[in-house]
């Protein structure tokens, strides 16, 4: 599936304008289990049995909030990528050139 796509079942299945700040604080909710998920090592792809708060599970519950959020900005996360690999590009580049005193 690509970002376009995820976004755009997020958007169809969970889009609620009126909500921006319930979104966000989901986001940081999910931040914390992917945290406490990392902290527990409970890390590789789960089975269907063994999804329940494994890194893989709280991985995705992070990326539908961002979509969730990109979605309600009008922001397309496919767009940004390439805008920002651009410049991302242009900077790392002119760091690992530069000469070093």
């Amino acid at each position: 599936m690509k970002i376009s796509e995820l976004q755009a079942h997020v958007r169809a299945v969970d889009h609620h304008p009126e909500n921006p700040s319930g979104y966000f604080l989901k986001l940081i909710e999910e931040v914390g289990e992917l945290s406490e998920a990392i902290r527990k090592g409970k890390e590789g792809q789960p089975d269907p049995d063994h999804l329940k708060g494994t890194i893989a599970e709280e991985l995705y519950d992070v990326l539908y909030y961002l979509c969730a959020l990109a979605n309600l900005h009008g922001v397309d996360l496919t767009q940004t990528h390439f805008l920002k690999d651009q410049l991302n590009q242009q900077k790392y580049r002119s760091l690992i050139a530069a000469p070093t005193p």
